[in-house]
C-alpha cells in the first residue's frame, strides 16, 4: 500500500493535474482506502484522526463522480447543488471549500461555502448563480432553506465531516431537519474521530450498509509528535509560556486556552512583551478570525492563541509546536489539539502546562492515549520569581536570605498623638445631633418707641 499513487486510484486527469500542481503524489492511508470505496458508490463511515488528509479522501472522488454534470453554461439551472458537505465550524467550512476549489480548478464544477456570523445577504447572490458543491454549517444552511435561497432536491452526495464534533455542539436537531429534506436515493459519507453510540445511531438513520474504515483510533496520538508536560503553578504559567516562546523551537506556535477571556488576555500580554501574537475565538467577528488565521499562515504572526472552537478547524502546514496553556477537561479534545502539529508525516512538539488543579485531567488524557507523557518541573529564572514570605518553623534560621521590609516612617506629626486637653477659655461650641446642621438663630429685634412732639 506504501507504493500506491493517486494515478493508481483511477482519478481523472483534471484532478491528477491539480494534485501534481499542489505537490501531492502519494495518498495517505485514509485516502488510499476511502477513494476506491466512494468511487464505487458505496456509503462510507471513516474513522480518521485529525490531520490524516480526510478532506481529499471525500473531495477527490466526489469531484470525479460529479464531472459528467460539469457545465460552462452561465444559467443557474445548469448548476444545482449536487453535493452537500456539512461541517461544525466556520473555520473548517472555509478550509474544506478551499481544498475543494483547489482540486476542482481544472474542471467546470463550482463550489461555495456558507456559514453564520456574517450577513446572510452577502451569500445569497453567489448561491443564486448556481453551485454544484455546497459546504455549510448546519445553522446557516437552515437559514438559507427558510429563505428559499437554496434547494437540496437534487443532492446526490452528502458528507458529514467531524460528525462527533457536530453532535458535541448540539447540532443533532439541525442535522435531522436537513436530512429530512434530502433525496432518499443518495450516497452518504461520514467522517468522525470517534464512533460513540450516538454516532452509530445517526449512521443507522441515514446510511445504507456503510463500509467502515479506520486508519487510526480516536485515542491515538501521532507517533511523530513529541509530547511533554511542565508541572507549574497556575500563577507562573504566563512566565513559563513566555520562556518557551523565546526558545529556538517555537518559531510558530498555537497556544490553546479553555476560555475566550483567557485567550484575549494572553494575546494582549504577549503583545505588550513584544511577541507578535493574536487571538482567535468565538467572540471575534468572522472577518477578524479570517484575518488572524491568514496572518498566522503567512508567518506574519508568530503565536496564535485559540480556544477549542478552532481545535479541529485549523489546518496549517508545517506547524512546529502546539502549547496547551490550559489542558482541556475532555481528554479527546487533547488529541484534537495536538493534532494541529505533526501533520502529513512532519514532526511536531506538543507542550502542556499543567497546574496542580489540572492533574486529574492529565490522568484521564494519559489513560485515553495509553501513554505516560514525560513530566518535568518548570525551571523558572530565579530573578523573575515572585517575592516570597519569610519562612517559618524549621527554616527560621534562613530569615536573613529574605527581604525584610524597612520600618515605616511616621505618617503624621507626633503632636497629633498627644492626649486631648480642653482649653478653659474656649467658647462652648453647639453640638450637632445625628449629623444635623447647626442653625444659628437670628438675633431678636428690639422695638424702638418714637414719641411725636406737638409743635
Amino acid at each position: 500500500m506504501n507504493t500506491v499513487s493517486f494515478a493508481d486510484l483511477k482519478l481523472a486527469p483534471e484532478l491528477l493535474k491539480a494534485l501534481t500542481e499542489s505537490g501531492y503524489t502519494t495518498p495517505t492511508p485514509v485516502q488510499a482506502q476511502a477513494i476506491p470505496v466512494v468511487l464505487q458508490g458505496r456509503d462510507l463511515m471513516g474513522g480518521a484522526q485529525t490531520g490524516t488528509g480526510k478532506t481529499a479522501a471525500f473531495a477527490l472522488p466526489m469531484l470525479q463522480k460529479l464531472l459528467p454534470h460539469a457545465s460552462s453554461s452561465t444559467s443557474p439551472a445548469r448548476h444545482p447543488v449536487r453535493a452537500l458537505i456539512l461541517v461544525p465550524t466556520r473555520e473548517l467550512a472555509i478550509q474544506v471549500e478551499q481544498s475543494v476549489r483547489t482540486y476542482a480548478k481544472h474542471t467546470k464544477l463550482r463550489s461555495l461555502v456558507v456559514f453564520g456570523g456574517v450577513d446572510i445577504r452577502t451569500q445569497t447572490p453567489h448561491l443564486k448563480t448556481g453551485v454544484e458543491i455546497l459546504v455549510a454549517t448546519p445553522g446557516r444552511l437552515l437559514d438559507h432553506i427558510e429563505q428559499k435561497t437554496v434547494q437540496l432536491n437534487l443532492v446526490q452526495m452528502l458528507v458529514l465531516d467531524e460528525a462527533d464534533r457536530m453532535l458535541d455542539m448540539g447540532f443533532m436537531p439541525d442535522l435531522k431537519r436537513i436530512l429530512a429534506l434530502l433525496p432518499r436515493q443518495r450516497q452518504s459519507l461520514m467522517f468522525s474521530a470517534t464512533f460513540s453510540n450516538e454516532i452509530k445511531k445517526l449512521s443507522e438513520d441515514f446510511m445504507n450498509f456503510p463500509t467502515l474504515i479506520e486508519v487510526a483510533r480516536s485515542n491515538a496520538s501521532a507517533e511523530n509528535i513529541t509530547q511533554k508536560v511542565f508541572l507549574v503553578d497556575q500563577s507562573d504559567k504566563h512566565q513559563l509560556l513566555a520562556q518557551i516562546l523565546r526558545g529556538d523551537d517555537a518559531k510558530q506556535a498555537i497556544v490553546f486556552t479553555k476560555t475566550k477571556l483567557t485567550a484575549s488576555r494572553l494575546a494582549k500580554q504577549l503583545q505588550r512583551e513584544g511577541v507578535s501574537a493574536d487571538a482567535i475565538h468565538g467572540d471575534k467577528s468572522q472577518l477578524e478570525r479570517i484575518q488572524a488565521l491568514d496572518a498566522f499562515k503567512q508567518g506574519k504572526t508568530a503565536v496564535l492563541i485559540a480556544t477549542d472552537v478552532a481545535a479541529r478547524g485549523l489546518d496549517i502546514d508545517s506547524l512546529p509546536m502546539v502549547i496547551n496553556y490550559e489542558i482541556p477537561h475532555a481528554a479527546e479534545d487533547y488529541v484534537h489539539r495536538i493534532g494541529r502539529t505533526g501533520r502529513a508525516g512532519a514532526s511536531g512538539t506538543a507542550i502542556s502546562l499543567v497546574s496542580p488543579e489540572e492533574a486529574k485531567y492529565l490522568v484521564e488524557i494519559e489513560k485515553l492515549i495509553k501513554t505516560e507523557i514525560p513530566k518535568e518541573r518548570a525551571n523558572l529564572p530565579a530573578h523573575a520569581a515572585r517575592p516570597q514570605r519569610a519562612p517559618r518553623g524549621e527554616h527560621a534560621e534562613h530569615k536573613h536570605e529574605y527581604h525584610t521590609p524597612a520600618p515605616k516612617k511616621p505618617a503624621h506629626d507626633p503632636w497629633f498623638d498627644k492626649p486631648y486637653v480642653p482649653s478653659i477659655s474656649a467658647p462652648a461650641v453647639p453640638v450637632k445631633k445625628h449629623d444635623e446642621p447647626v442653625i444659628s438663630k437670628p438675633k431678636a429685634q428690639i422695638p424702638a418707641l418714637f414719641v411725636r412732639r406737638p409743635g
